[in-house]
């Protein structure tokens, strides 16, 4: 079978569930294996992206908040939602500015991952921002953040204490310690 040919079958869809942010789909299929199935499916309607300030001493911020879902306060790079029809750099770079006040000359995209692959179609897009100008933060109304500057290798090492474990910020993290051979 080519690994490119899709092995499942859908015999009808119907939405469950829609607002401004996702849609939630239930797919009658049938399964690579042949038995018939259901397949729920989130759709998010914006890109999630995700930005490593990097200064030129390896200083970086992070972004603390308490998450709804998780019901627990996390830490993470800035990061937020992007619409679709909207180029992700442009996001990026509201993102930056809204939730630690940084602009940045020089944007480097530094990895994609897909969030959770089994269950959405959301992909997440992490840059490198560098160049830094600092400014005032201009949180949104849903936002209680926190801000802390601190050297990337103290980020790494929170990551590999778990104390980071947003899948975005992790892989971004990652990514950015193998591109500074850390």
């Amino acid at each position: 079978m080519s690994k490119n040919k899709n092995p499942w079958i859908t015999r009808s869809s119907k939405t469950i569930y829609d607002n401004p942010w996702i849609t939630l789909t239930e797919h009658d299929v049938t399964n690579p294996g042949g038995g018939k199935s259901l397949y729920g499916k989130v759709h998010y309607k914006n890109w999630a992206l995700g930005i490593i300030p990097l200064d030129e001493e390896q200083n970086t911020w992070l972004v603390g908040q308490y998450r709804y879902t998780l019901n627990e306060y996390s830490w993470e790079i800035p990061m937020g939602g992007g619409p679709l029809d909207i180029p992700i750099l442009e996001s990026a770079k509201r993102e930056l500015k809204e939730e630690t006040g940084l602009t940045a000359e020089k944007w480097t995209e530094i990895c994609k991952i897909h969030t959770s692959n089994s269950v959405t179609d959301e992909t997440g897009i992490a840059f490198l921002a560098e160049g830094l100008t600092e400014g005032e933060t201009a949180f949104e109304e849903t936002e209680d953040l926190k801000v802390w500057k601190l050297p990337f290798t103290e980020v790494l090492a929170m990551c590999d204490r778990s104390e980071i474990t947003d899948s975005l910020s992790v892989a971004a993290i990652y990514r950015l310690a193998r591109m500074l051979n850390l």
